[in-house]
Parts: C-alpha cells; sequence; structure tokens
C-alpha cells in the first residue's frame, strides 16, 4: 500500500485539506507584498536639481526653472543637470544674464546635481530614492535593490529547499515567519542605503521558505484528483495580495511605514503555525510513523472518515514508510544523478528562469501606460483572476505541459506585439501589457503545480529549492535589464519576451503529469521511462514470485 491509497481511507479532500489550504493562506499573501514593494518603495518621483535662492514670492516658476535647467529632446526640463550660469529667456530680461565668457555659442555649459535635489512629494511623501538621491548616476543601485533582494531570495531558495526535506516543512515555515519578521523591522529602522540593502537582501532569504515550503506542504495532504483545483485555488492568494498592495501603497506614503505594515502580519502567521499540519509524506520517508499517525488519524477525523487506529495502525504504515523511507539523506546532486531526473532538473531550470524574468520584468515595469502606479498595480492585480480560471481550465483539459508552453508563448507575444506599437497609442500599449502580465501569471502559476508534480516526495522540497533558485536568478536580473533601455529603448522588452519564447519551447521536452499520482521515490520517476517492453516482462515476474 501505498500513500495514495492511505490518503483514500483518510480522505484526499475534505475539511482537513481546506484548513490546511486556509491556515497556508498568509504566507502567499505575504510574498507578493515584499517581492513587488519596490513600485512603491522605491519610486523616483518628478525631480530636478535644487536650485536655493528662489524668490520666494515668484509668481513664473516655469520660466525661472527654464533660465536655470536645460531641456532634454522631448522637451521636459532635465533631472540631473543645470546650467553652469542661469540663462536669458527670449522676451525676457530675468538678471540679465547670458552665457558665461568664453562659452560656445549656443551651447550653454551645464554641471551635475551638486547641491542635490528636490523631489516632487505629491504622489509619494519618500522613497528610498528620495531618501538617499538614488537618481541621476545613482540610479542603478536602485535598481540593484530589487536585485539584491532577489539574490537574497536565490538563496533562501537553496537553503530553504535542502533543509525542509532533512528537518521538515512545518520547522522550517516557522523559521521563515521569524526571521522574515525580525529582519523586516531592522529593514525599516535602516540608517544607510548600505543597511538597507543588507537586510533586505537577508529578508529575501527568509521569505524564500515560504515560496519553497508552502505549495509542497499542501499537495503532499491532497489526492490527485483533487490537486489543481486546490493549486489554483491557493495560488489566487497571490493575487489577491498584489492587488492588496495598490491599497496599501495608496493609502501609505512614506517608505518605512509601508515595509512596516507588509512585515507585521508575519506575527499572527507564526501563531497560525500551532494548527499547520506536517506532510504526512515526508515523515514517512523518514520512517517517523508515529507522528504521520496522529496526523492521517486527525485528518480522517475531520473529514468524517470512519478509520481507527486499527485500519491505520504501526504496523500498516511502518510497511508504507519501509518502501519509501530515505536511505540517505538528499542532495541537490540527487537531481542529476540518473537520466530522467536529470532532463527534469536541466528543463525546469530554464523554463522557472523564463517564467520569472518576463514576470518580474513586466511587474516592475508600471511607467508609461498612461496611468498612475496605484491604478496601473490594480489593473495588473485584477488581471490576474481571469488568468488563474486560464490555468484551471487549461491544465485539466489540456494537460500541464501545453498550458505551461502557451503561457509562455503568450507573454512573449505579448511583449512581442507591444514593441510594434507607437508611443502615442497609449491605449494599446497598456492592453498589451495587461495581457502579457496575465499570461505570465499564468505561467507563474503552472510552474509551481507542474515542477511539484514532477519530483518525488524524497526530492520535492530539493527539487523547488534548485529550480526556485534559477528562477530567483532571473528575477533578480529582470530590474537590472530594465538599465538596458539606455542602449536601445526596445531592448528591455525584447530581453524579456526571447527569454519567455526559449523557456516556452523547453516546456515541450517536459513529461505531461495530469492525473498521474505524484512521484514517490526516484526510481518511480525513471520507471516512467522505461520501455514499455520491459515493463511487460517486470509484470509477470512480479506475478510469479506474489
Amino acid at each position: 500500500m501505498g500513500f495514495e491509497e492511505l490518503l483514500e481511507k483518510v480522505g484526499g479532500f475534505g475539511p482537513f485539506q481546506l484548513w490546511n489550504v486556509a491556515l497556508l493562506a498568509l504566507p502567499r499573501v505575504l510574498l507578493p507584498l515584499h517581492f513587488l514593494l519596490p513600485i512603491f518603495l522605491a519610486a523616483v518621483p518628478a525631480h530636478h536639481c535644487a536650485l536655493p535662492g528662489a524668490p520666494a514670492n515668484f509668481s513664473h516658476k516655469d520660466a525661472w526653472l527654464k533660465a536655470h535647467l536645460p531641456q532634454e529632446p522631448d522637451g521636459k526640463l532635465s533631472s540631473c543637470l543645470r546650467f553652469t550660469r542661469p540663462q536669458a529667456l527670449p522676451n525676457s530680461t530675468l538678471w540679465g544674464m547670458g552665457q558665461s565668457p568664453g562659452e560656445p555659442e549656443g551651447k550653454p555649459s551645464t554641471v551635475p546635481c551638486s547641491q542635490g535635489w528636490e523631489y516632487d512629494h505629491s504622489e509619494f511623501s519618500s522613497t528610498i530614492a528620495t531618501e538617499w538621491d538614488l537618481v541621476c548616476e545613482q540610479k542603478g543601485l536602485n535598481r540593484a535593490a530589487s536585485t539584491f533582494f532577489f539574490a537574497g531570495v536565490l538563496v533562501g531558495a537553496v537553503a530553504f529547499g535542502y533543509l525542509s526535506d532533512r528537518f521538515g516543512r512545518r520547522r522550517l515555515l516557522l523559521v521563515a515567519y521569524v526571521s522574515s519578521l525580525v529582519l523586516g523591522l531592522v529593514s525599516a529602522a535602516s540608517v544607510s542605503y548600505v543597511m538597507f540593502a543588507i537586510t533586505r537582501t537577508l529578508t529575501g532569504s527568509a521569505l524564500a521558505g515560504f515560496t519553497i515550503i508552502v505549495m509542497p506542504l499542501e499537495l503532499e495532504w491532497l489526492d490527485v484528483e483533487h490537486r489543481t483545483v486546490a493549486g489554483v485555488l491557493s495560488s489566487t492568494f497571490w493575487t489577491g495580495g498584489v492587488m492588496l498592495l495598490a491599497l496599501v501603497g495608496y493609502l501609505i506614503r512614506d517608505w518605512r511605514w509601508l515595509l512596516l505594515a507588509v512585515t507585521l502580519p508575519c506575527a499572527p502567521g507564526i501563531l497560525s503555525l500551532w494548527w499547520v499540519p506536517e506532510s504526512a509524506r515526508w515523515l514517512l520517508t523518514q520512517g517517523r510513523v508515529e507522528e504521520a499517525q496522529k496526523y492521517l488519524l486527525r485528518c480522517a477525523r475531520l473529514n468524517g472518515r470512519p478509520v481507527g487506529e486499527d485500519s491505520l495502525s504501526r504496523e500498516a504504515l511502518s510497511k508504507v514508510a519501509a518502501a519509501e523511507r530515505v536511505v540517505r539523506r538528499p542532495s541537490y546532486l540527487d537531481l542529476f544523478r540518473t537520466p530522467r531526473l536529470r532532463h527534469i532538473s536541466l528543463c525546469c531550470m530554464v523554463v522557472w528562469f523564463g517564467v520569472n524574468f518576463s514576470y518580474y520584468g513586466l511587474s516592475l515595469d508600471v511607467a508609461g501606460l498612461g496611468l498612475n502606479v496605484y491604478q496601473t498595480q490594480l489593473l495588473f492585480g485584477a488581471v490576474e483572476l481571469p488568468s488563474k480560471l486560464l490555468v484551471y481550465l487549461s491544465v485539466r483539459h489540456a494537460g500541464r505541459r501545453l498550458t505551461q508552453t502557451g503561457t509562455l508563448l503568450g507573454t512573449a507575444l505579448a511583449l512581442g506585439f507591444r514593441l510594434l506599437v507607437s508611443s502615442e497609442r497609449k491605449s494599446w500599449s497598456t492592453a498589451l501589457a495587461v495581457m502579457g502580465k496575465g499570461f505570465s501569471e499564468a505561467a507563474f502559476t503552472t510552474a509551481y503545480l507542474f515542477t511539484s508534480e514532477l519530483y518525488p516526495t524524497v526530492l520535492r522540497q530539493t527539487g523547488l529549492g534548485l529550480t526556485s533558485l534559477v528562477g530567483r536568478l532571473g528575477g533578480s536580473l529582470a530590474p537590472l535589464a530594465a538599465l538596458l533601455d539606455g542602449v536601445w529603448l526596445p531592448l528591455p522588452k525584447l530581453a524579456y519576451g526571447g527569454i519567455a519564447l526559449l523557456a516556452a519551447c523547453t516546456a515541450l521536452l517536459l513529461p505531461e503529469t495530469r492525473q498521474a499520482r505524484l512521484p514517490e521515490t526516484i526510481q518511480d520517476v525513471e520507471r516512467k521511462s522505461a520501455p514499455s517492453s520491459l515493463q511487460e516482462e517486470e509484470m509477470p515476474m512480479k506475478q510469479v514470485q506474489n
């Protein structure tokens, strides 16, 4: 008897599983609040060089600014330069000053903003950009803050994936909650950019535990029939977090209080772990039969199944555990030791990189859509709801592999068509951006479900840790790729779309998992790739032995 048969006895989908999904909803809501926080936290408001000495009651401020600030090719006043001397404007006798002696005619000299900047505080009272002047020559540091955060998530994914396979899902989820709370509070109290960058990197490492642990902890209590609906249902909590961020960002305009607001919910999350069950699948693979029995009996009781201790005796569970017990501790090398697992791991790494790179490239680029940042964020969150429905219907009827391929292809096409739309047609550009965001979220939702089903129980957390590591590498590079617009304006969108297209092609190489049982061991995964003739030969041999 395998674990699937045990689930049939105690109930593979019922009040126990729904209660588990509800308890694990909070981490899913918290993740987008932190992952997409740079949209508000690192926002760069309109700014120009600080120009002391402006008359207090000057009624022609625009004209005064034009006398001190050069114009960009698009007609806007420069954000990063000022004239060395105020310029005389046409039909104006302001100060009576013209060009400096020896200055070439028609080309007044300019200098950087040596006295700092003045910021428009109408939309944001404070961001890290205004706090530490991360603009102009320092704008790369502003983008790098997101990269540091995702680099932390990358490292944390490796650590949590490995440790949760060794020490358990529930225990490491507690570590993730506590460390996220402490580091988030310290980050909100940062007194310098360096301190902020370090603490945000560490916070990313802590939050990685949520991304790695929550999905398997749900799936390992679900039967095959209900994994899809529960996976899509639980992913809607991420969408709720995306839309909630728009509201919280609108209500709280100071970056320190905003960071505090999205961190404090970790405190009730720590308390909720009292009711979160450990994975009985994992407990059996570790030979911890008594603990697995306790959780299985609780599951049967809540689901109203008439199962007693006799039906789930330690002897019966010991037989299941003996078949699934891990002889040695899992390692990342195990993901590449056998041919089929190696193929799955390499393909998943490419897919996850493409999914993360395109998703965060689209999500963090909220400028130039004709809407303010709050409206754009709300719209980007709202479009994720129909994308969940698309995933639910598609994975049930078309399968995981085609859904993963189709959603990535849709992301690439939306980005490609957006390159062909002129900048004057804002409505078309906005529609394509929203469409691309919907497809990229659908690809993200599918990736978690698909990858969790590809790896065996003994390596599921380790496999998710590896693929999430590569995915977070894509997420960390996405903000930096936006800086490529200085080389060629369409280059960032071209990069996001091209990588998504590559990932779509790679997803076709993965095996389908629709209506398949979760593999328990490495042998289960490799057995699926054995030639059918060999499997037919094995069956009569087993029958003879029986």
